[in-house]
C-alpha cells in the first residue's frame, strides 16, 4: 500500500477561493470588453455555395475599385488582390466540378466571367 500513488491531490481551501474569484473578475472584465451596444438583431444569410460566391465575388468587385468600401465609402482598388480572388474562384470551379447544381454552376460562370472582364479592362 506504500507504493500506490495517490490519485487526488491537496489543495488549500485559500488559494481555491482565491484562484476561483481572479478566474470570475477576468470573465467579467473580457465579457465588458466585448459587449458592443446591442444594435438590434442581425440577419445573416444562410450559409451555403451561393451566398459564399456571393461574398467572393463581393471581395473581387471591392478589389476592383467596382464597389465602394464599406468602412471608407471610397472606391479604391487593389488588382493583386483582386486577381488572388478570381484565382480562387477558378480554383474552386476546378476542384467542384461535377459536384454542383446547374444553378450553383451557372453562378460560378457568371461571376468568374463578369470579374475577369472587369480585371481585364482595369489592368489595360
Amino acid at each position: 500500500m506504500a507504493d500506490e500513488k495517490a490519485d487526488f491531490t491537496m489543495k488549500d481551501k485559500e488559494d481555491s477561493e482565491k484562484a476561483s474569484n481572479e478566474g470570475a473578475e477576468t470573465k467579467d472584465k473580457q465579457t465588458d470588453k466585448n459587449t458592443e451596444p446591442d444594435s438590434g438583431p442581425t440577419h445573416l444569410p444562410e450559409i451555403n455555395f451561393p451566398t459564399f460566391i456571393i461574398s467572393l465575388n463581393a471581395s473581387g468587385l471591392l478589389n476592383l475599385g467596382a464597389l465602394e468600401d464599406p468602412t471608407t465609402g471610397k472606391r479604391t482598388k487593389n488588382l493583386p488582390m483582386a486577381k488572388q480572388t478570381i484565382d480562387i474562384l477558378t480554383m474552386l470551379e476546378e476542384k467542384t466540378r461535377g459536384n454542383l447544381t446547374d444553378e450553383e454552376e451557372k453562378m460560378l460562370k457568371n461571376v468568374l466571367y463578369d470579374l475577369r472582364i472587369i480585371y481585364v479592362k482595369e489592368t489595360k
